[in-house]
């Protein structure tokens, strides 16, 4: 079964956007192992908007632009095979993708079948141009049912921004991970808005179908398609660290050939991919809204991961009270973390927790119950 947990991987369109090519390409599946991405999880190098001719051929198929890549899709997905990693593409449940390419509508089957000639592995299917009178949960469908027509094995990401309710039935039309917001841009307030704006939503993603709050900009500093500014490293951490603990797809957007040291490693942080790919796909429950939020999640092996968050401009406090978990004093329980980040032990803990944590920064524990 696909997507038995959150994919991972990088798409093309927040650094690149129209000016891909697959020189580009080859160059980030050859960085994705060279930097030991693939080693903690990173599989799918995706292509985004902008590859093909405007124009179908005589037999109505997609053709790609030969000037972007004259080798062909096939050449350039064996090359990515041959680095043991998976290759990806776009299309769009409309006339037209959103810069204005021949969608699939009405084509479905013939382009999954052609993506999977190609050796697709994964295809993102974007919601622009559609007919009015034409559903999403139809359209969806359709490709669903065209790519398992296919022959092959191809994860189906849907991404119709939240349109429709799409989380009450994307699972049902056979999608593995669903966008369910608008377009990231390269700030803290997109990356914020964007997480706050799916905690009530986070209940129906799971196991098969996750929600996708969209590719990271980890590492992006201001350059790129989406930039607006860029973030610091501490917002870096901040927006990586939400990604994970709301069990988002986790999709590299940045250049991998120009990151930073610190970035890199902010993507391979083993603690966090961890909260990201536990066993058990546990949403975290919000116990505290607001600018500064606080978040619980259940996790493999009995533990649990407590994650303080601060949106404000200036350092503030996060202060828990236990009881607020559902765990009383008089339980007898407390419980004992570790900060993921520092590797600095709390102790055992009763009754409440409090830490302090600097402005748009987050604290983030991992640990389990002792009894006293």
């Amino acid at each position: 079964m696909l997507a038995q947990r959150p994919p991972m991987g990088w798409n093309s369109w927040n650094t690149f956007g129209e000016n891909i090519n697959e020189q580009v390409v080859r160059d980030t599946a050859d960085a994705i192992v060279a930097k030991g991405l693939k080693d903690v999880g990173y599989e799918y190098v995706v292509i985004d908007d902008c590859w093909s001719l405007r124009q179908r051929n005589e037999e109505g198929r997609i053709v790609p632009d030969p000037k972007k890549f004259p080798s062909g899709m096939k050449a350039l997905a064996d090359y990515v095979h041959s680095k043991g990693l998976k290759f990806g593409m776009y299309s769009c449940a409309g006339t037209r993708t959103c810069a204005g390419y021949p969608g699939s509508f009405d084509y479905e089957f013939i382009d999954a079948c052609t993506f999977a000639e190609w050796g697709v592995d994964f295809l993102k299917y974007d919601f622009c141009y559609k007919p009015a009178l034409a559903n999403g949960p139809i359209l969806y469908n359709r490709m669903g049912m065209a790519l398992k027509a296919s022959g092959r094995e191809i994860l189906f990401s849907a991404c119709n921004w939240g349109s429709d309710s799409v989380e009450k039935w994307i699972r049902s039309a056979g999608a593995h991970m669903y966008r369910s917001t608008g377009d990231i841009n390269d700030s803290f307030d997109s990356f914020k808005n964007i997480a706050m704006s799916q905690v009530d939503k986070l209940a129906y993603s799971g196991p098969g179908c996750y929600n996708d709050i969209d590719m990271l900009i980890v590492g992006m500093r201001g350059k790129g398609n989406v930039a607006n500014g860029g973030c610091t490293d501490t917002e870096y951490r901040t927006h990586f660290a939400l990604w994970c603990l709301f069990q988002s797809p986790l999709m590299i957007g940045g250049d991998l050939s120009k990151i930073d040291e610190t970035n890199l490693e902010l993507l391979k942080n083993k603690e966090l991919l961890a909260l990201n790919q536990d066993a058990e796909t546990r949403n975290p429950m919000m116990v505290r809204g607001g600018d500064r939020p606080i978040f619980f999640k259940h996790l493999e092996n009995n533990e649990y991961a407590l994650a303080f968050f601060n949106f404000t401009d200036r350092d503030g406090w996060g202060d828990i009270e236990y009881y607020d978990l559902g765990l009383t004093v008089a339980s007898g329980y407390g419980f004992k973390f570790r900060d993921i980040f520092s590797g600095e032990e709390t102790g055992v803990t009763f009754g409440h927790f409090s830490t302090g944590i600097k402005a748009h920064d987050c604290r983030i524990l991992r640990g389990t119950l002792v009894k006293k």
